[in-house]
């Protein structure tokens, strides 16, 4: 299954094993820029949790101890073909994309940070409790059946179910 997805469209695949592969290969190309930088790097998004459909775009989430001094990371990843978009809208996030089509995004956080904690014990719950990934599955196809050329419109939705899932994930604890 190859990733890439056009922009501005929402496309769901099922669920497939080459993208825990992928990533693997993407985390060593990674290591290889900026290993030297960084804390952790670990596959989040729907492409992580195994049996939930997702667009074909990887999300790489990399942990840093401060972020203001990953600056020195941007032209490595360049190098291996990321462009940095800045916050692109998250205070305190280095994002970057990758392919045309669209194939990796990468979040670059501070790892003792609010949003590498959520983004990781989302991940790690959907995996582990599989009615709340069979809700966040069955959410997203709903949503991209509505939403198929409107990805604005599809991930202000899905933030939602996100934020909804995430309270009954902290009843749960």
């Amino acid at each position: 299954m190859s990733l890439g997805l056009e922009a501005g469209t929402v496309l769901l695949h099922e669920a497939h094993e080459s993208w825990a592969l992928e990533f693997h290969r993407e985390k060593a190309r990674i290591l290889d820029a900026i290993g030297a930088h960084i804390l952790d790097i670990q596959h989040v998004g729907s492409t992580a949790i195994p049996g939930v459909p997702a667009k074909p775009i990887l999300d790489i989430l990399v942990g840093v101890e401060r972020f203001e001094g990953a600056t020195v990371c941007v032209s490595s990843l360049e190098e291996i073909g990321y462009t940095y978009r800045h916050e692109h809208g998250i205070p305190r996030r280095h994002y970057f994309v990758k392919g045309n089509p669209r194939t990796h995004h990468l979040h670059m956080v501070e790892r003792d940070s609010e949003h590498w904690m959520i983004t990781v014990r989302f991940r790690d719950c959907l995996r582990n409790q599989p009615e709340l990934a069979r809700e966040y599955a069955e959410a997203k196809v709903r949503l991209a059946a509505r939403y198929f050329r409107d990805r604005a419109g599809y991930q202000k939705e899905k933030d939602q179910v996100v934020e909804s899932l995430l309270r009954k994930i902290s009843a749960l604890s």
